[in-house]
Protein backbone atom coordinates (compact mmCIF):
# COMPACT_ATOMS: atom_id res chain seq x y z
CA UNK A 1 0.00 0.00 0.00
CA UNK A 2 1.13 3.24 -0.58
CA UNK A 3 1.48 6.14 1.47
CA UNK A 4 1.26 9.89 1.72
CA UNK A 5 4.98 9.95 1.36
CA UNK A 6 4.92 8.57 -1.92
CA UNK A 7 5.67 11.37 -4.34
CA UNK A 8 8.48 12.60 -2.07
CA UNK A 9 11.04 10.18 -2.92
CA UNK A 10 11.26 11.05 -6.00
CA UNK A 11 12.52 15.05 -5.73
CA UNK A 12 15.98 14.55 -5.72
CA UNK A 13 16.16 12.96 -9.06
CA UNK A 14 13.14 15.06 -10.79
CA UNK A 15 15.42 18.19 -10.05
CA UNK A 16 18.81 16.48 -11.57
CA UNK A 17 16.97 15.73 -14.48
CA UNK A 18 15.82 19.38 -14.95
CA UNK A 19 18.96 20.53 -14.27
CA UNK A 20 21.19 18.06 -16.45
CA UNK A 21 22.23 19.66 -20.06
CA UNK A 22 20.30 18.08 -22.79
CA UNK A 23 23.45 16.06 -24.26
CA UNK A 24 24.00 14.40 -20.99
CA UNK A 25 20.35 12.73 -21.12
CA UNK A 26 21.17 11.22 -24.15
CA UNK A 27 19.06 12.77 -26.69
CA UNK A 28 20.55 14.46 -30.39
CA UNK A 29 17.76 17.22 -31.03
CA UNK A 30 18.61 20.28 -29.68
CA UNK A 31 17.38 22.65 -26.44
CA UNK A 32 16.78 26.21 -26.63
CA UNK A 33 14.86 28.95 -24.03
CA UNK A 34 11.66 29.25 -23.99
CA UNK A 35 11.74 33.05 -25.22
CA UNK A 36 14.00 32.28 -27.82
CA UNK A 37 10.69 29.75 -29.46
CA UNK A 38 8.21 32.68 -28.52
CA UNK A 39 7.29 30.63 -24.88
CA UNK A 40 6.89 31.99 -21.57
CA UNK A 41 9.33 30.35 -19.12
CA UNK A 42 7.74 31.30 -16.10
CA UNK A 43 3.85 29.81 -17.45
CA UNK A 44 5.53 26.67 -18.04
CA UNK A 45 6.20 26.63 -14.54
CA UNK A 46 2.84 25.59 -14.73
CA UNK A 47 2.95 22.14 -15.32
CA UNK A 48 4.86 20.74 -12.48
CA UNK A 49 2.76 21.73 -9.91
CA UNK A 50 -0.27 20.44 -12.02
CA UNK A 51 1.32 16.83 -12.28
CA UNK A 52 2.64 17.03 -8.68
CA UNK A 53 -0.61 17.22 -7.89
CA UNK A 54 -1.76 14.20 -9.64
CA UNK A 55 0.86 12.16 -8.20
CA UNK A 56 0.18 13.29 -4.67
CA UNK A 57 -3.60 11.98 -4.89
CA UNK A 58 -2.02 8.95 -5.88
CA UNK A 59 -3.73 9.54 -9.53
CA UNK A 60 -1.08 9.34 -11.71
CA UNK A 61 2.56 7.30 -10.50
CA UNK A 62 4.90 9.64 -12.56
CA UNK A 63 5.14 11.10 -16.44
CA UNK A 64 7.88 12.22 -18.68
CA UNK A 65 7.05 15.52 -20.54
CA UNK A 66 8.78 17.15 -23.56
CA UNK A 67 7.59 19.96 -25.26
CA UNK A 68 9.41 21.08 -28.50
CA UNK A 69 9.06 24.38 -30.31
CA UNK A 70 11.00 25.22 -33.67
CA UNK A 71 12.71 22.30 -33.39
CA UNK A 72 14.22 22.50 -30.22
CA UNK A 73 12.90 21.29 -26.79
CA UNK A 74 12.39 24.20 -24.74
CA UNK A 75 10.96 22.30 -21.69
CA UNK A 76 10.77 18.68 -20.32
CA UNK A 77 9.37 17.68 -16.96
CA UNK A 78 10.77 13.80 -15.26
CA UNK A 79 8.34 13.56 -12.47
CA UNK A 80 6.91 10.41 -10.06
CA UNK A 81 7.44 6.68 -9.75
CA UNK A 82 8.95 4.53 -12.99
CA UNK A 83 7.04 2.01 -10.09
CA UNK A 84 4.97 2.55 -7.51
CA UNK A 85 5.86 -0.72 -5.91
CA UNK A 86 9.08 -0.31 -5.40
CA UNK A 87 9.18 3.66 -4.74
CA UNK A 88 11.88 3.82 -7.78
CA UNK A 89 11.89 6.93 -9.40
CA UNK A 90 10.91 7.54 -12.91
CA UNK A 91 14.03 8.73 -15.30
CA UNK A 92 14.09 10.55 -18.68
CA UNK A 93 14.78 7.21 -20.43
CA UNK A 94 12.22 5.13 -18.68
CA UNK A 95 10.43 2.88 -21.33
CA UNK A 96 6.86 3.05 -21.46
CA UNK A 97 4.36 1.06 -23.15
CA UNK A 98 3.26 2.89 -26.32
CA UNK A 99 0.19 0.42 -27.34
CA UNK A 100 -1.67 2.84 -29.98
CA UNK A 101 1.49 4.92 -30.74
CA UNK A 102 2.47 2.08 -32.05
CA UNK A 103 -0.31 3.05 -35.17
CA UNK A 104 1.27 6.06 -36.89
CA UNK A 105 4.86 4.76 -37.08
CA UNK A 106 3.39 1.57 -38.98
CA UNK A 107 1.56 4.07 -41.24
CA UNK A 108 4.27 5.92 -41.70
CA UNK A 109 5.88 2.70 -42.39
CA UNK A 110 3.36 2.06 -44.93
CA UNK A 111 2.92 5.08 -46.74
CA UNK A 112 7.10 5.06 -47.36
CA UNK A 113 6.19 2.01 -49.05
CA UNK A 114 3.09 3.31 -51.21
CA UNK A 115 5.73 6.34 -52.14
CA UNK A 116 8.38 3.23 -54.03
CA UNK A 117 5.15 1.93 -55.50
CA UNK A 118 5.33 -1.47 -53.70
CA UNK A 119 1.32 -0.80 -53.14
CA UNK A 120 -1.26 1.57 -53.30
CA UNK A 121 -3.96 2.83 -51.15
CA UNK A 122 -6.65 2.12 -53.71
CA UNK A 123 -5.23 -1.46 -53.33
CA UNK A 124 -7.95 -4.35 -52.33
CA UNK A 125 -6.18 -6.48 -49.11
CA UNK A 126 -7.61 -9.15 -51.19
CA UNK A 127 -4.56 -8.84 -53.37
CA UNK A 128 -1.83 -9.68 -50.61
CA UNK A 129 -4.17 -11.71 -48.18
CA UNK A 130 -6.48 -13.63 -50.24
CA UNK A 131 -8.02 -15.39 -47.14
CA UNK A 132 -9.73 -11.86 -46.91
CA UNK A 133 -11.44 -11.23 -50.46
CA UNK A 134 -14.42 -12.10 -50.08
CA UNK A 135 -15.47 -10.83 -46.22
CA UNK A 136 -19.08 -11.04 -44.67
CA UNK A 137 -20.67 -7.65 -43.07
CA UNK A 138 -23.60 -7.68 -40.17
CA UNK A 139 -26.68 -6.74 -41.68
CA UNK A 140 -27.19 -4.58 -38.64
CA UNK A 141 -24.77 -4.57 -35.97
CA UNK A 142 -27.16 -3.48 -33.05
CA UNK A 143 -28.90 -7.00 -33.98
CA UNK A 144 -28.13 -10.30 -32.04
CA UNK A 145 -28.94 -12.27 -34.13
CA UNK A 146 -25.41 -12.14 -36.27
CA UNK A 147 -27.40 -12.22 -39.85
CA UNK A 148 -24.71 -11.19 -42.66
CA UNK A 149 -24.49 -10.42 -46.49
CA UNK A 150 -21.20 -10.04 -48.70
CA UNK A 151 -19.15 -7.15 -48.31
CA UNK A 152 -20.39 -5.05 -51.22
CA UNK A 153 -16.41 -3.97 -51.91
CA UNK A 154 -12.84 -5.30 -50.69
CA UNK A 155 -11.52 -3.84 -47.56
CA UNK A 156 -8.86 -1.49 -49.06
CA UNK A 157 -4.99 -0.12 -47.61
CA UNK A 158 -6.71 3.54 -47.99
CA UNK A 159 -9.34 1.64 -44.96
CA UNK A 160 -6.72 -0.02 -42.90
CA UNK A 161 -4.99 3.34 -42.70
CA UNK A 162 -7.98 5.22 -41.81
CA UNK A 163 -10.15 2.76 -40.10
CA UNK A 164 -12.73 2.66 -42.32
CA UNK A 165 -12.08 -1.38 -42.60
CA UNK A 166 -15.17 -2.45 -40.88
CA UNK A 167 -12.98 -3.99 -38.51
CA UNK A 168 -13.02 -3.59 -34.67
CA UNK A 169 -11.99 -4.10 -31.30
CA UNK A 170 -14.15 -6.78 -29.75
CA UNK A 171 -13.75 -4.68 -25.64
CA UNK A 172 -14.93 -1.28 -27.38
CA UNK A 173 -17.42 -2.33 -29.71
CA UNK A 174 -21.12 -1.76 -28.89
CA UNK A 175 -22.60 -4.85 -30.94
CA UNK A 176 -22.76 -8.15 -29.12
CA UNK A 177 -22.63 -9.86 -32.17
CA UNK A 178 -19.07 -9.20 -33.17
CA UNK A 179 -18.07 -9.16 -29.44
CA UNK A 180 -19.31 -12.90 -29.97
CA UNK A 181 -17.99 -13.07 -33.49
CA UNK A 182 -14.19 -12.52 -32.21
CA UNK A 183 -14.43 -14.59 -29.53
CA UNK A 184 -15.72 -17.66 -31.62
CA UNK A 185 -12.73 -16.61 -33.97
CA UNK A 186 -10.52 -16.49 -31.81
CA UNK A 187 -9.29 -13.26 -31.51
CA UNK A 188 -10.88 -11.75 -28.25
CA UNK A 189 -11.58 -14.00 -24.90
CA UNK A 190 -13.34 -12.80 -21.82
CA UNK A 191 -9.96 -13.27 -19.67
CA UNK A 192 -7.54 -11.68 -22.72
CA UNK A 193 -9.06 -8.94 -24.69
CA UNK A 194 -5.67 -8.66 -26.31
CA UNK A 195 -5.97 -12.48 -27.58
CA UNK A 196 -5.09 -11.20 -30.82
CA UNK A 197 -1.58 -10.39 -30.67
CA UNK A 198 -0.78 -14.32 -29.11
CA UNK A 199 -1.99 -15.86 -32.99
CA UNK A 200 0.93 -16.14 -35.29
CA UNK A 201 0.62 -13.56 -38.68
CA UNK A 202 -0.68 -16.77 -40.67
CA UNK A 203 -3.05 -17.61 -37.39
CA UNK A 204 -4.85 -13.78 -37.31
CA UNK A 205 -5.26 -13.49 -40.79
CA UNK A 206 -7.71 -16.46 -40.83
CA UNK A 207 -8.99 -15.45 -37.91
CA UNK A 208 -9.86 -12.21 -39.61
CA UNK A 209 -11.38 -14.00 -42.35
CA UNK A 210 -14.02 -16.37 -39.97
CA UNK A 211 -15.44 -13.32 -38.22
CA UNK A 212 -17.48 -10.64 -40.37
CA UNK A 213 -17.15 -7.21 -40.78
CA UNK A 214 -19.52 -4.52 -38.76
CA UNK A 215 -20.30 -2.28 -41.34
CA UNK A 216 -19.62 -2.09 -44.74
CA UNK A 217 -16.02 -1.19 -45.89
CA UNK A 218 -15.32 2.75 -46.13
CA UNK A 219 -18.89 3.63 -44.76
CA UNK A 220 -18.08 4.28 -41.35
CA UNK A 221 -14.95 5.00 -38.50
CA UNK A 222 -14.63 2.74 -36.37
CA UNK A 223 -11.64 2.15 -34.15
CA UNK A 224 -9.94 -1.12 -35.04
CA UNK A 225 -7.52 -3.77 -35.56
CA UNK A 226 -6.81 -1.48 -38.72
CA UNK A 227 -3.24 -1.42 -38.33
CA UNK A 228 -2.43 -4.58 -37.05
CA UNK A 229 -4.06 -6.37 -40.17
CA UNK A 230 -1.84 -3.49 -42.29
CA UNK A 231 0.95 -4.52 -40.75
CA UNK A 232 0.42 -8.34 -41.72
CA UNK A 233 -0.22 -6.59 -45.54
CA UNK A 234 3.35 -4.73 -44.76
CA UNK A 235 5.08 -8.21 -44.35
CA UNK A 236 3.67 -9.69 -47.09
CA UNK A 237 4.84 -6.69 -49.10
CA UNK A 238 8.01 -6.25 -47.47
CA UNK A 239 8.88 -10.44 -46.99
CA UNK A 240 9.47 -9.61 -43.78
CA UNK A 241 8.63 -9.29 -39.94
CA UNK A 242 6.85 -6.13 -38.87
CA UNK A 243 9.07 -5.57 -36.20
CA UNK A 244 12.35 -6.22 -38.81
CA UNK A 245 10.80 -3.72 -41.60
CA UNK A 246 10.39 -0.90 -38.63
CA UNK A 247 13.50 -1.06 -37.06
CA UNK A 248 15.29 -1.25 -40.92
CA UNK A 249 12.84 1.62 -41.91
CA UNK A 250 12.68 3.66 -39.41
CA UNK A 251 13.68 3.03 -36.03
CA UNK A 252 17.62 2.45 -36.60
CA UNK A 253 17.49 5.49 -39.08
CA UNK A 254 15.60 7.99 -36.72
CA UNK A 255 18.29 6.80 -33.95
CA UNK A 256 15.19 5.76 -32.01
CA UNK A 257 17.53 3.72 -29.69
CA UNK A 258 15.24 2.49 -26.90
CA UNK A 259 12.02 1.74 -28.97
CA UNK A 260 11.32 -2.08 -28.99
CA UNK A 261 8.56 -4.42 -29.83
CA UNK A 262 10.37 -6.93 -27.05
CA UNK A 263 12.25 -4.80 -24.22
CA UNK A 264 16.26 -6.37 -24.22
CA UNK A 265 16.91 -7.94 -21.07
CA UNK A 266 19.63 -5.09 -20.33
CA UNK A 267 16.69 -2.47 -20.64
CA UNK A 268 13.94 -4.19 -18.30
CA UNK A 269 14.47 -2.35 -15.27
CA UNK A 270 13.67 0.92 -17.07
CA UNK A 271 10.18 -0.22 -17.44
CA UNK A 272 7.76 2.01 -16.59
CA UNK A 273 4.67 0.73 -14.15
CA UNK A 274 1.05 1.71 -13.78
CA UNK A 275 -0.53 2.25 -10.35
CA UNK A 276 -1.81 -1.21 -8.88
CA UNK A 277 -5.59 0.37 -8.01
CA UNK A 278 -7.32 2.01 -10.77
CA UNK A 279 -7.59 5.89 -9.05
CA UNK A 280 -11.34 6.21 -11.06
CA UNK A 281 -12.54 2.86 -10.52
CA UNK A 282 -10.92 1.88 -7.80
CA UNK A 283 -10.93 -1.68 -9.31
CA UNK A 284 -7.72 -3.44 -9.78
CA UNK A 285 -5.81 -2.06 -12.31
CA UNK A 286 -5.76 -4.23 -15.19
CA UNK A 287 -2.60 -6.30 -16.68
CA UNK A 288 -0.69 -4.30 -19.20
CA UNK A 289 0.92 -5.99 -22.64
CA UNK A 290 3.91 -7.66 -21.48
CA UNK A 291 6.28 -6.15 -23.62
CA UNK A 292 9.64 -8.50 -22.23
CA UNK A 293 8.47 -11.58 -24.16
CA UNK A 294 8.13 -12.51 -28.14
CA UNK A 295 4.21 -12.11 -29.00
CA UNK A 296 2.56 -14.27 -31.46
CA UNK A 297 2.86 -11.62 -33.85
CA UNK A 298 4.62 -8.18 -34.16
CA UNK A 299 1.24 -5.45 -33.26
CA UNK A 300 0.87 -3.22 -35.46
CA UNK A 301 -1.26 -1.19 -33.37
CA UNK A 302 0.01 -1.94 -29.74
CA UNK A 303 3.31 -3.36 -29.35
CA UNK A 304 5.66 -1.09 -29.21
CA UNK A 305 7.70 0.31 -25.69
CA UNK A 306 9.18 3.14 -26.22
CA UNK A 307 10.89 6.83 -24.53
CA UNK A 308 10.02 10.50 -24.71
CA UNK A 309 13.43 10.97 -26.32
CA UNK A 310 12.92 8.47 -29.13
CA UNK A 311 9.46 9.12 -29.82
CA UNK A 312 9.99 12.74 -29.98
CA UNK A 313 12.85 12.55 -32.66
CA UNK A 314 9.66 10.89 -34.57
CA UNK A 315 7.15 13.75 -34.35
CA UNK A 316 10.22 15.99 -35.14
CA UNK A 317 10.93 14.33 -38.61
CA UNK A 318 7.04 14.62 -40.12
CA UNK A 319 6.92 18.50 -38.05
CA UNK A 320 10.06 18.76 -40.75
CA UNK A 321 7.69 17.47 -43.36
CA UNK A 322 9.15 14.13 -43.59
CA UNK A 323 12.81 14.62 -43.11
CA UNK A 324 15.25 14.54 -40.05
CA UNK A 325 19.20 14.81 -40.32
CA UNK A 326 19.57 15.19 -43.49
CA UNK A 327 17.70 11.94 -44.11
CA UNK A 328 14.15 12.22 -46.57
CA UNK A 329 11.62 9.76 -45.23
CA UNK A 330 8.58 10.70 -46.85
CA UNK A 331 8.52 13.08 -49.51
CA UNK A 332 6.28 16.57 -47.92
CA UNK A 333 3.24 15.97 -49.84
CA UNK A 334 2.72 12.70 -48.47
CA UNK A 335 3.26 13.84 -44.57
CA UNK A 336 0.30 16.52 -46.00
CA UNK A 337 -2.14 14.09 -47.42
CA UNK A 338 -1.39 11.19 -44.37
CA UNK A 339 -2.37 14.76 -42.17
CA UNK A 340 -5.82 16.21 -44.25
CA UNK A 341 -8.80 15.05 -43.65
CA UNK A 342 -10.06 11.05 -44.69
CA UNK A 343 -13.63 10.62 -43.71
CA UNK A 344 -15.61 13.60 -45.60
CA UNK A 345 -19.20 14.23 -45.24
CA UNK A 346 -19.75 10.43 -46.37
CA UNK A 347 -18.33 8.16 -43.87
CA UNK A 348 -20.31 7.80 -40.59
CA UNK A 349 -18.50 8.53 -37.34
CA UNK A 350 -20.59 6.98 -34.65
CA UNK A 351 -17.85 8.29 -32.11
CA UNK A 352 -15.64 10.97 -33.41
CA UNK A 353 -11.58 10.60 -33.30
CA UNK A 354 -11.03 13.28 -30.87
CA UNK A 355 -14.61 11.87 -29.02
CA UNK A 356 -12.18 8.92 -28.52
CA UNK A 357 -9.03 10.55 -27.55
CA UNK A 358 -9.04 13.13 -25.77
CA UNK A 359 -13.20 13.45 -25.02
CA UNK A 360 -13.71 16.41 -27.59
CA UNK A 361 -15.15 16.87 -30.74
CA UNK A 362 -13.52 19.19 -33.85
CA UNK A 363 -11.57 16.01 -34.88
CA UNK A 364 -11.18 13.70 -38.31
CA UNK A 365 -9.11 11.48 -38.92
CA UNK A 366 -6.14 11.01 -41.42
CA UNK A 367 -3.83 8.24 -42.11
CA UNK A 368 -2.66 7.40 -38.69
CA UNK A 369 -3.54 10.48 -36.82
CA UNK A 370 -6.81 12.25 -36.10
CA UNK A 371 -6.27 16.23 -37.35
CA UNK A 372 -7.89 19.23 -36.03
CA UNK A 373 -10.55 20.26 -38.10
CA UNK A 374 -10.23 24.23 -37.43
CA UNK A 375 -9.78 26.34 -34.57
CA UNK A 376 -13.04 25.95 -32.75
CA UNK A 377 -15.42 23.00 -32.01
CA UNK A 378 -12.50 21.07 -29.99
CA UNK A 379 -12.75 22.12 -26.27
CA UNK A 380 -9.28 22.17 -25.88
CA UNK A 381 -6.16 24.60 -27.79
CA UNK A 382 -4.54 23.98 -30.77
CA UNK A 383 -4.38 24.50 -34.34
CA UNK A 384 -6.32 23.85 -37.25
CA UNK A 385 -4.33 20.61 -38.88
CA UNK A 386 -2.42 19.89 -35.96
CA UNK A 387 -2.55 15.86 -35.51
CA UNK A 388 -2.22 13.47 -32.71
CA UNK A 389 -2.59 10.40 -31.32
CA UNK A 390 -2.76 8.12 -27.83
CA UNK A 391 -1.95 4.72 -26.30
CA UNK A 392 -3.86 2.84 -23.98
CA UNK A 393 -1.27 2.68 -21.58
CA UNK A 394 -1.42 6.63 -20.90
CA UNK A 395 0.95 7.92 -23.56
CA UNK A 396 -0.01 10.81 -25.83
CA UNK A 397 1.76 13.12 -28.73
CA UNK A 398 0.65 15.67 -31.08
CA UNK A 399 2.00 17.76 -33.59
CA UNK A 400 0.99 21.84 -34.98
CA UNK A 401 2.70 22.15 -37.94
CA UNK A 402 1.27 26.10 -37.35
CA UNK A 403 2.62 26.43 -34.05
CA UNK A 404 5.65 24.34 -34.95
CA UNK A 405 4.60 22.41 -31.40
CA UNK A 406 5.48 19.15 -30.47
CA UNK A 407 4.39 17.51 -27.15
CA UNK A 408 4.96 14.23 -26.42
CA UNK A 409 3.86 12.53 -22.87
CA UNK A 410 4.79 9.42 -21.22
CA UNK A 411 3.03 7.92 -18.60
CA UNK A 412 1.20 4.70 -17.86
CA UNK A 413 -1.90 5.53 -16.58
CA UNK A 414 -3.80 3.00 -18.90
CA UNK A 415 -7.77 3.84 -17.21
CA UNK A 416 -10.10 6.35 -18.00
CA UNK A 417 -8.31 9.15 -16.67
CA UNK A 418 -5.98 9.40 -19.36
CA UNK A 419 -8.65 11.17 -21.65
CA UNK A 420 -8.28 14.04 -18.62
CA UNK A 421 -4.46 13.80 -18.74
CA UNK A 422 -4.15 14.49 -22.70
CA UNK A 423 -6.30 17.61 -22.50
CA UNK A 424 -4.79 18.88 -19.12
CA UNK A 425 -1.09 19.03 -20.69
CA UNK A 426 -2.59 20.50 -23.86
CA UNK A 427 -3.90 23.97 -22.34
CA UNK A 428 -0.83 23.90 -19.99
CA UNK A 429 1.36 23.91 -23.00
CA UNK A 430 -0.63 26.18 -25.07
CA UNK A 431 -0.77 28.55 -22.32
CA UNK A 432 2.36 29.63 -22.08
CA UNK A 433 2.69 30.67 -25.91
CA UNK A 434 3.87 34.23 -26.32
Amino acid sequence: MMTSSFPRRLCASAVLALALPWSALGADISSASPASKGMVAERLTRIRPVLQAEIDAQRMPGAVLLVARQGSVVHSEVIGLQDPASGKPLKRDSLFRAYSMTKPMVSVLAMMMVEEGQLQLADPVGKFLPALANMQVLVNPADSSGATVPAARQITVHDLLRHTSGLTYAEFTRSPSMKSAYQQAGLFSLDNSALWITLTPEQQVQAFAKAPLQWQPGSTWEYSLSTDLLGRVLEVVGKKTLGSLLEERLIKPLGMKDTHFVVPQSKMDRLAQPLAVDPLTKAPMAPMLDVTQPQGNDSGGAGLSTTADDYLRFCQMLLNGGSLDGRRYLSRSTVALMTSDHLGPKVATPLQPGELLMGVQGYTFGLGFMVRQGAGIASVPGSEGDYAWAGAGGTFFWVDPKEKIIGVLMAQTPGPIRQYYRRMVKQLVYQALE
